[in-house]
């Protein structure tokens, strides 16, 4: 991910920035079929984000660890020297072979916890391709990988198979910097950070044959793996220099941005493009990072997020619990945006067994709360204390999700919160729960009585919709 780079407190400002920032300089796609799919897209709320690589064998940051940023650090046997340690994280290639790989498997676990798309990472940073490109021999498909004997050694082609046949939406998640191609980091200099290693003014042609390189495997997962609905672009970087810019240590890295998204809506009508943190006509949707913005963002969003702690694979990752999971999706879709939840795959193919009974506590709430969940809108005031508010697209029905503090919903004796814009309503009930209630509803307020069954139940957990008809 881009910001792994940056302690904590500088992540949360760069993310303020990024939001002030696109408020102003988000553009429309002009494309109908790009509209239309940003819509259906909307409508999805909830996705998967798999980061996946040779890097799971040891357990360490997705692709990070070779890049000679001050922030990074090296752990293990062979980190005291830059250069031994990257070509033994190179050498990773030769004994991946994750031969407990089933994506029908995550279909099942995802489809039931009410995840509708999914993105994959079919190449990071560090340049490993999880797809047979034709481009480079530093991919899973290769004879050197193991896995390349397997027939289902083509990952990216049979995760995307797998969910497209399970009705998910399909995305692929592409690096643009690739720190193990010559021409971004050109052997003759040492890396010095994560941008390309020489300026492409003074050397165009090496940077001509980057860019035919990117526009190539891009071209590779267009034509070659059956729809794509999303394009998801990384390393926001790698991108043109602002006209401003006069650093002499910052290189213009154009990709032609204009040329790739031609080819591949040529390809892809309606594609998607997100070209992350790259304002402008390429960033269909935004993608705050580990975070809820606190308000409605007036463009299409979405909220990247781990289950865990990190991006990737590593052994005894801390878990965030079930009630922070599910309050965090109800949290996102109550301000109008998605949450792309990111499960890491280990090296032997699989999940962590946490992952599924994650998906599995979230897949019994959503049973009962997802109607007010998809096909729903924000509404102000958007949340009143533990109470966030959605309404639905279709029927005259307003949700308010009353977040509990514990696992187990335990209602007070009384709850009242205020209701928008709605002079009359008809019906108050809970979502799981067939008893009645008693209600009253003046000068914008609704004050629901619980009845003592229901203060002390059992069955409910992390959060209880109240459903509002009028």
């Amino acid at each position: 991910m881009l910001r792994k780079l940056l302690p904590g407190i500088c992540l949360l400002l760069y993310s303020q920035v990024l939001f002030a920032q696109n408020e102003h300089t988000y553009r429309v796609p002009k494309d109908s079929l790009v509209r239309q799919k940003l819509a259906q897209w909307q409508d999805r709320k909830f996705g998967l984000f798999m980061h996946w690589g040779t890097y799971s064998q040891w357990g360490v940051a997705e692709s990070w660890t070779i890049c000679p940023d001050d922030e990074v650090k090296r752990t293990g046997p062979y980190s005291d020297d830059y250069f031994t340690y990257k070509k033994a994280y190179e050498n990773l290639q030769t004994t991946f072979n994750p031969i407990n790989f089933n994506p029908e498997k995550w279909v099942r676990a995802a489809k039931a916890a009410g995840m509708n798309y999914v993105v994959f990472t079919t190449k990071h940073h560090d340049g490993f391709s999880m797809f047979d490109t034709k481009q480079t021999d530093y991919k899973i498909t290769d004879p050197k990988t193991p896995f390349s004997k397997n027939i289902r050694s083509n990952v990216t082609k049979e995760i995307f198979n797998a969910f497209r046949n399970g009705n998910f939406m399909v995305g692929a998640y592409f690096s643009k910097p690739d720190w193990h191609n010559q021409n971004y980091w050109w052997p003759y200099y040492p890396p010095k950070d994560h941008n390309v290693n020489y300026s492409p003014q003074r050397y165009p042609e090496r940077w001509q044959k980057f860019k035919d390189f990117t526009y190539n495997q891009i071209e590779e997962l267009m034509t070659g793996y059956g729809k794509i609905d999303i394009l998801w672009l990384d390393g926001g970087w790698v991108r043109p220099l602002d006209e401003n810019d006069n650093d002499p240590q910052h290189y213009n890295q154009d990709l032609d941005m204009a040329k790739i998204a031609k080819m591949s809506r040529d390809h892809q009508p309606g594609l998607i493009m997100v070209d992350r943190t790259v304002t402008g006509e390429f960033e269909n949707y935004t993608t705050p990072e580990q975070e809820v913005p606190d308000k409605p963002l007036p463009y299409p969003w979405e909220t990247c997020m781990t289950i865990g702690k990190y991006w990737s694979y590593v052994p005894n990752d801390e878990f965030k619990p079930s009630l922070q999971l599910v309050q965090t999706l109800i949290k996102i879709v109550s301000r109008g945006g998605n949450l792309l939840l990111n499960i890491a795959p280990g090296p032997d193919g699989d999940w962590n067994p946490v992952a599924y009974r994650r998906l599995q506590d979230i897949a019994d709430w959503i049973k009962i709360n997802g109607e007010g969940i998809y096909g729903s809108e924000p509404v102000a005031p958007y949340s009143a204390g533990n109470i966030y508010f959605t309404k639905s697209k279709t029927t005259k029905s307003l949700y308010a999700f009353w977040l509990s503090e514990k696992e187990t919903v335990n209602f007070p004796a009384n709850i009242t919160f205020p209701v928008n814009n709605i002079e009359t309503i008809k019906k108050v009930s809970l979502l799981g729960s067939v008893q009645k209630l008693k209600w009253n509803y003046k000068n914008g307020l609704l004050s629901i009585q619980i009845p003592k069954e229901l203060q002390k139940s059992t069955t409910l957990k992390y959060s209880s919709a109240f459903v509002l008809k009028y």
